[in-house]
């Protein structure tokens, strides 16, 4: 059995590829030039995945036409497209292909006799779009996501692990503003809890 070294990134995370369930561990954690690169191990398989995992923070304005710069480090991962959708705390998601794929499977597991599960997935589901990046890594953001994330040129673009979100920058300095004085304190929550 291979030795496992720890990484402050995603470990212990679900993961299915190709049929194959198990638990993944970070056996190498490394930073790229595109990103962070985790080489891990699938326990069941004992197969080598890559992942890359969106970090940073880039600050950006829309064009006339409503379109944003994709960061250059997130580029590549995308593969020439992402889905984005209305996402929580006034912002918007934008995810890989295949995480939009993780994201409707564990979704469309909630009963729908749940009104709480029925309203999330209307709103997320509907508000989705796929987005093209052009030859100069501009993407179109939708009218109706911009509006839903109050978004009218000045935005920030930040990386959250296996996602992305894109907010209007002054939504996110209020964000900011109103959750830095208590990091030390949701982080002692959170390990308290697993």
């Amino acid at each position: 059995m291979p030795s496992f070294f720890f990484c402050s990134a995603p470990a212990g995370v679900r993961f299915r590829q190709s049929g194959n369930d198990g638990q993944i561990f970070v056996q190498r954690c490394r930073r790229k030039p595109l990103g962070l690169e985790l080489i891990v191990q699938v326990e069941q398989s004992g197969a080598k995945w890559w992942i890359t995992v969106f970090i940073g923070e880039f600050r950006h304005s829309l064009d006339s036409k409503g379109r944003i710069i994709v960061p250059s480090r997130f580029r590549e991962e995308l593969d020439g497209k992402f889905i984005l959708t209305r996402g929580l705390d006034t912002c918007l998601f934008g995810f890989t292909e295949s995480e939009w794929r993780n994201q409707e499977e564990k979704l469309t597991t909630l009963p729908m006799t749940m009104a709480d599960g029925r309203a999330f997935s209307r709103l997320f589901f509907s508000g989705a779009v796929e987005c093209e990046l052009d030859r100069q890594g501009r993407a179109l953001i939708p009218p109706h996501l911009r509006q839903y994330a109050r978004i009218e040129r000045d935005i920030v673009v930040i990386g959250v692990s296996s996602r992305f979100e894109i907010w209007a920058q002054e939504v996110w300095e209020e964000y900011l503003s109103q959750v830095s004085g208590s990091y030390e304190t949701i982080a002692e929550k959170l390990v308290s809890l697993g």
